[in-house]
């Protein structure tokens, strides 16, 4: 009896048997994880081991020390090229005021030198003309007041070293006083006046304050009383 209990349990018509593990679940997954994780660390440990093997860490770091020596030239040539555009970009500006500063210096000059050339032709003319000894220039009159005028003028004579004249001169208006013609002399008839190369003469002369004076002319009497110069300007 023994004997068969025995044999159908060794049997394939035995009954199943299920072996079930005693260990909690959550320690189940802790030790998954732990293998896991040791796993992960042997690989990464056998990658890096590679790496050192194979050199692959020193050529990345040449390679970035050779990247950082690259940067650093181009940043100081870049300073350096910097450095050269500032001074350029200097020089320039100091080369555009000097510039500016000679064309205000040439247009100053062309300013002189139109005011030097009407100065030349005003004194040219005030010259005595060839063959006239003794002349009245720049003759200028203007009213002052009602019935009184001032007179100015400049008598010249030609020559380099002329000798003193030594004569008179008279001053006469004309103009219109109550509608009709009229002229006035000074109260002297004239005055005494010497000329060397050059003599400037003014005074004042009343008339009547009805008068309209249009013309001031000027003579220059020699010691003979003769006529020497005359000048005339309208007014």
């Amino acid at each position: 009896m023994r004997w068969k209990l025995l044999r159908r349990r060794l049997s394939v018509s035995a009954p199943r048997m299920i072996v079930r593990s005693h260990l909690p679940w959550p320690l189940r997954w802790a030790f998954a994880a732990l293998v896991l994780g040791f796993s992960a660390a042997i690989a990464l440990w056998a990658f890096e081991l590679g790496k050192d093997i194979a050199g692959l860490d020193r050529d990345v770091e040449g390679e970035l020390r050779a990247a950082r020596a690259e940067l650093q030239r181009l940043r100081d040539e870049q300073g350096r090229l910097q450095s050269v555009a500032n001074t350029a970009d200097s020089l320039l500006r100091a080369e555009r005021a000097s510039i500016e500063t000679l064309q205000q210096q040439l247009r100053r000059l062309e300013a002189e030198n139109l005011a030097l050339r009407a100065d030349l032709g005003f004194f040219e003319q005030l010259l005595p003309a060839q063959g006239e000894p003794l002349a009245v220039r720049a003759l200028h009159a203007e009213a002052l007041a009602p019935g009184q005028l001032r007179y100015q003028m400049l008598v010249m004579q030609s020559g380099k070293a002329p000798a003193t004249f030594r004569g008179r001169y008279e001053v006469r208006l004309s103009g219109v006083l109550d509608g009709a013609e009229w002229s006035s002399a000074l109260p002297e008839g004239s005055l005494p006046i010497e000329v060397g190369p050059y003599t400037r003469v003014e005074g004042l002369i009343d008339h009547p304050e009805r008068a309209v004076v249009q013309r001031v002319q000027v003579r220059i009497l020699g010691p003979d009383g003769q006529p020497r110069a005359a000048h005339a300007v309208a007014l």
